[in-house]
């Protein structure tokens, strides 16, 4: 495709879809050495009110979506209920009334009298009775089965049953690779979230091989927090001294945390753990330069042991909301050191495509709409921008004001010497005679003289 379709269905595609296109449009880009990921421009009138970002706006929608369904799920949950206390009600009535009709039989048979007329019409209007309950129970239990119906029909209407044809299937690997990424990612976060049997049986049924090495950090880390979860310190701190140095590298106060809470369990016991809480105190020696004033808070609490910490200044010290903390900060530097995500991936990737889902059926539309099948032809890259907001942030990110392409390993951002920034397919384009002129500056320079930038 040309590069001027391209830019006239970037444009229509854009509008059509209310959300901003790839790469930066207006003044110059200047080199820069923050890691905030770089967020392309957009036109438009300016407005004393911020509008809602399109992550707002998809959120909104899917949760009047789900309004709609949970509504339809509610009046189901409430006729179950009723019709279960309805039924439960009327049978009672029903057992009662034919046991007092047997008890009545029972009596006449052993009198030895013939059965009276009154006790016919008794069981008669017995059998009535039991008929009429049964029917009304079907009825009731059969307008239950509409109400159920319902719900399906209210799925349906809100949210699209198909969404496999979002995309070409061009675009992903083979069906094969596509199960096993799958497969892969539900065994991590299985093994993220500790449900270990779990993963085991799901390796063997899709016949995944899993190496003990990807699992071990899994297991360690999955024992460390369930002891923690137990109030348990020993495995953490062990674990904690014996990556001292790399964790100091990451300037990590976990050890520290970890001696911290041990030394406030042992305030906890009283006057009887005073010399014992002296003595652990020692550990804080290593943290005295960089944890001084919380050093500091520890040791004044002494003073207050035998009247009791609970109504002293230092009641604080004994909040439970520590060991939460303790087990954050665990698995946050834990996974950091260890190269793991601290969200699971399948997580944040179900997260991100509820938001992006929408936008992707949309430009399916205005693309069969518009006759643009080629315009998404690459596999690493969607045809336009989608934002998932501030929490989706992992890296920095530089799209080339000129090409309006992100950049990548192949394709680097370049620093020219009059300090603006280009991709380096960009660059290739604009050299004329061994010459390069910025196209937001004046300046000629040699191409060779440029330089790769990292974000």
């Amino acid at each position: 495709m040309t590069a001027a379709p391209e830019a006239g269905w970037a444009a229509g595609l854009g509008d059509s879809l209310r959300a901003p296109g790839p790469g930066v449009r207006g003044a110059p880009t200047k080199a820069r050495s923050s890691l905030r990921p770089h967020r392309p421009r957009t036109g438009g009138v300016a407005s004393t009110q911020t509008p809602p970002s399109a992550p707002d706006r998809v959120r909104e929608a899917t949760m009047e979506q789900c309004a709609c369904v949970e509504r339809e799920l509610d009046k189901v949950l409430h006729k179950f209920l009723t019709y279960g206390q309805h039924c439960e009600q009327s049978l009672e009535e029903l057992l009662h009334y034919v046991g007092q009709l047997r008890a009545e039989l029972a009596s006449a048979a052993l009198q030895g009298t013939p059965l009276s007329a009154t006790l016919s019409l008794v069981m008669s209007q017995c059998c009535r009775k039991i008929k009429d309950t049964v029917q009304k129970l079907a009825s009731d239990h059969k307008d239950i089965h509409s109400s159920v119906s319902r719900v399906g029909k209210a799925i349906d209407r809100n949210f699209d049953s198909e969404i496999c044809g979002v995309v070409s299937d061009a675009v992903w690997d083979s069906r094969e690779k596509q199960q096993q990424i799958l497969q892969m990612a539900i065994v991590e976060h299985l093994y993220q979230q500790g449900m270990l049997s779990v993963a085991e049986e799901l390796c063997q049924e899709s016949t995944l091989n899993v190496d003990l090495d990807f699992k071990q950090p899994f297991l360690e880390l999955n024992r460390i927090l369930e002891a923690l979860h137990e109030q348990d310190l020993g495995p953490a701190l062990e674990w904690a001294v014996s990556h001292r140095q790399r964790l100091l590298e990451l300037n990590s106060s976990l050890e520290f945390k970890l001696h911290r809470l041990h030394f406030i369990r042992l305030l906890a016991g009283g006057p009887e753990k005073q010399l014992e809480a002296l003595s652990y105190a020692r550990h804080f020696q290593p943290f005295a330069r960089l944890h001084q004033r919380e050093i500091q808070v520890m040791m004044g609490s002494l003073v207050y042991l035998r009247l009791g910490l609970e109504k002293s200044p230092y009641c604080h010290l004994l909040d439970n909301s520590h060991w939460a903390e303790i087990c954050e900060t665990f698995t946050r530097d834990a996974c950091s050191l260890l190269g793991l995500s601290v969200e699971s991936p399948l997580s944040v990737s179900f997260a991100s495509g509820c938001v992006a889902l929408p936008v992707l059926m949309n430009i399916k539309a205005v693309i069969e709409q518009r006759q643009c099948t080629g315009v998404w032809s690459h596999k690493d890259e969607l045809p336009i921008e989608i934002e998932l907001g501030m929490k989706c942030w992992y890296h920095s990110v530089f799209a080339c004001p000129i090409l309006r392409q992100q950049t990548s390993d192949s394709n680097p951002p370049i620093k020219l010497l009059c300090g603006h920034v280009i991709s380096r397919d960009a660059l290739n384009k604009l050299i004329n005679g061994g010459k390069l002129k910025c196209p937001y500056c004046p300046m000629e320079q040699n191409p060779a003289d440029g330089k790769r930038i990292i974000f």
